[in-house]
């Protein structure tokens, strides 16, 4: 195999799937093109002279095309590709450029089948819940983050909350203590409450898929819930120990997994540091809010090492972030858990069991959004040797420091003025959005998102850049809640690749798209995506007026000639955008979409308004008209462009012609959100922070 990796030979294979496909989203071009990534381990090669080899190689797939995501592990299927040599250091022999559709040769194992009849039952169940709770259900019982909200993720992840997803051994230790607690209010003897809690744990294994990890996380979660429970930590951690080397002994590719280090670490702080924590705070508050604090307090510290190795980062929203998530995660485990078990017998029973575990996830949910949103949630600190080295002295100075009652008091006292500044005073003298905010251009990426304000807690998108999570933190910022019209200019993934961040709890009345087609394949999504939503599609046409709150939109484009025009598909969906005129009292905005020089010349002979402001065609691309931008009179020209894209936007020409025409630029890569408000009786732009620009 290693021979066949270097030469990069084609081969056809047969593989058994060791682990479930993921399937990430990403784009190719302008276009929306999901990867797959898979484990395997090859059973069966032919090399292209022919040759048949038996073996069993573990490798990694990457793949992409349909009839990846209903495969289960266990799975046998046949694919041909090339192999390339595997990263170095690990234990896979290669990894595979798959260039066909898998053929499936077997189904996959019992408990595997039973595992995704169990989940798909929890999925089907947790339908009945909004859509952030949908997902994160599934994902914090059994660790199936299939629907898991992209903005969830990112914002439990800055809240130091990403672990409730993975399936550890807090999962099997609150499933393990509901039976016992069920064994005891029955009156059954010790013993057979502990066959009981074996039974629970084993049965969880099997819906959350009996994979390594999970097959970690209940060994590594027994020992956790016995320690803790008898209050035995001596014994706890030696059994840790035998555990842990155990574990490497027949998977040594665990030795250079950060995720096992930081579960065995978080494990070893709360057996270690969370007893004398809770006894010392247990004199000055009650025994179950002390313990509490200690445990989350003691697995921080002690997996904060491996964060700053990791990422170098520091995560100061994690301890109070997990106090306030805690006690929700109990009861959804153990309502979702017993939802998966009933819902193949009554779908009826699954749901109700799953309505009140919403509550408990849609508390965990609000909790992350909060704790994500505060200022320094996540800290920046150096990587590596360095960044430990000076976490060790700081920490040792701090143990200094507070070693004595006065200087404790100097410190809560700075600390608490640091708070306030940071949560008070900072919003006041630096608040976004700026007050009587007319359009913000705002910070996406590579891509565009424009919002309109339309009324208190109301406004019109226009586009919605590529990701989800990046136009949904734009709309909240702005107080966002209702969308009563959603405008998208032209199928390009960067944008509409966001659109689920715009609807994120969020009604939207009517959805106005591009006369053009291109392309096809992402123009479909969205329609069926709208349909699904049960949203009306409009297609825009020239002449279409609306009036929202202070703003009256016109449609001017795109011209009829111009739909079908341009060098490539590429410019043909660029030159078939929506092309709108906003007016508001103080002034007018032309919001070009990505028109280039067909549609511009086009648009230009059949009469454009004067503007104050332009919105950039194609994120400052070359492709420009000069009469066209000439013709709008403009004196801003905001610019929506990604830091440091492929692309070379915006192009020193568009730049220089613009600054020739008089034109201040303002820029979302080195000025972020863009906002137009009145002032004076004029229309002015306030950039988000100071950048490379005009005051």
């Amino acid at each position: 195999m290693a021979e066949l990796a270097g030469r990069r030979a084609p081969v056809t294979v047969e593989v058994t799937l060791t682990d479930d496909p993921k399937i990430l989203t990403g784009r190719r071009g302008t276009v929306r093109r999901d990867r797959v990534i898979v484990e395997a381990s090859v059973e069966v090669l032919e090399d292209a002279t022919g040759a048949t080899f038996r073996t069993n190689t573990p490798i990694v797939m990457f793949a992409n095309g349909p009839g990846w995501s209903t495969l289960l592990p266990s799975q046998r299927v046949r694919v041909q590709g090339r192999l390339g040599p595997a990263e170095p250091g690990t234990l896979t022999a290669a990894v595979l450029l798959v260039a066909t559709p898998p053929k499936v040769l077997s189904g996959p194992s019992t408990p595997q089948r039973l595992a995704a009849d169990l989940r798909a039952g929890l999925r089907e169940a947790a339908g009945v819940l909004p859509p952030g709770e949908r997902g994160l259900l599934p994902g914090l019982v059994v660790g199936d983050v299939s629907l898991m909200d992209e903005q969830v993720k990112r914002d439990l992840t800055t809240a130091g909350l990403s672990h409730l997803t993975a399936v550890s051994g807090a999962n099997l230790a609150v499933i393990a203590g509901a039976v016992i607690a069920l064994g005891r209010v029955a009156g059954l003897p010790l013993a057979v409450r502990a066959a009981l809690a074996i039974a629970g744990m084993l049965c969880f294994a099997v819906v959350a898929r009996p994979s390594p990890s999970v097959l970690r996380a209940l060994v590594m979660g027994s020992v956790a819930a016995v320690a803790l429970g008898t209050g035995r930590s001596r014994d706890g951690l030696a059994a840790l120990s035998g555990t842990v080397l155990v574990l490497i002994l027949f998977d040594p590719v665990l030795a250079r997994e950060y995720g096992f280090a930081l579960s065995v670490f978080a494990t070893g702080g709360i057996l270690m540091l969370a007893p004398r924590w809770r006894d010392r705070m247990a004199r000055r508050m009650p025994f179950v809010v002390a313990e509490a604090v200690a445990v989350s307090c003691a697995a921080q510290a002690a997996v904060t090492p491996l964060l700053v190795l990791m990422s170098g980062v520091l995560e100061p929203v994690a301890i109070p972030a997990n106090l306030l998530a805690g006690p929700a995660v109990p009861p959804a485990t153990v309502l979702g858990f017993a939802a998966a078990v009933v819902a193949p017998m009554s779908d009826a029973a699954a749901r109700w069991l799953v309505m009140p575990a919403g509550y408990a996830v849609g508390w965990i949910i609000w909790v992350a959004r909060q704790a994500a949103g505060l200022p320094a949630a996540t800290v920046s600190w150096p990587g590596g040797a360095i960044g430990l080295l000076l976490l060790a002295v700081t920490a040792l100075t701090c143990w200094f420091v507070l070693r004595r009652a006065a200087w404790r008091l100097v410190v809560c006292a700075v600390a608490a003025g640091v708070l306030v500044a940071a949560l008070v005073v900072r919003p006041v003298v630096a608040s976004w959005p700026p007050r009587g905010w007319l359009l913000v251009s705002c910070d996406v990426g590579q891509g565009d998102a424009l919002v309109l304000a339309a009324g208190a807690a109301r406004a019109v998108v226009i586009d919605a850049g590529p990701d989800p999570a990046l136009v949904d933190r734009c709309l909240r910022d702005l107080g966002v809640e209702q969308v009563p019209l959603l405008i998208l200019t032209h199928p390009h993934f960067d944008h509409v690749g966001g659109l689920d961040g715009v609807f994120r709890g969020r009604q939207v009345g009517a959805v106005l798209v591009s006369p053009g087609e291109q392309p096809r394949q992402e123009s479909a999504r969205v329609s069926a995506d709208l349909r699904g939503r049960r949203v009306p599609e409009w297609v825009a046409s020239p002449g279409m007026t609306w009036s929202f709150g202070p703003v009256t939109l016109a449609v001017l484009g795109p011209p009829e000639e111009a739909v079908s025009a341009g060098p490539g598909e590429g410019s043909m969906a660029n030159n078939a955008s929506v092309v709108l005129h906003a007016r508001w009292a103080a002034g007018s905005a032309l919001l070009c979409g990505d028109v280039e020089i067909e549609a511009q010349d086009a648009l230009l002979r059949q009469g454009i308004p004067k503007a104050q402001i332009i919105k950039v065609p194609h994120h400052g691309s070359a492709r420009q008209a000069p009469a066209f931008l000439a013709a709008t009179g403009a004196g801003a020209a905001l610019i929506s462009v990604g830091k440091d894209n492929d692309y070379g936007h915006p192009a020193p020409l568009t730049l220089t012609r613009l600054r020739t025409l008089g034109m201040r630029i303002y820029r979302t890569d080195t000025q972020s959100d863009l906002a137009i408000i009145t002032e004076n009786g004029h229309l002015s732009v306030v950039p988000r922070s100071s950048g490379p620009g005009p005051p």
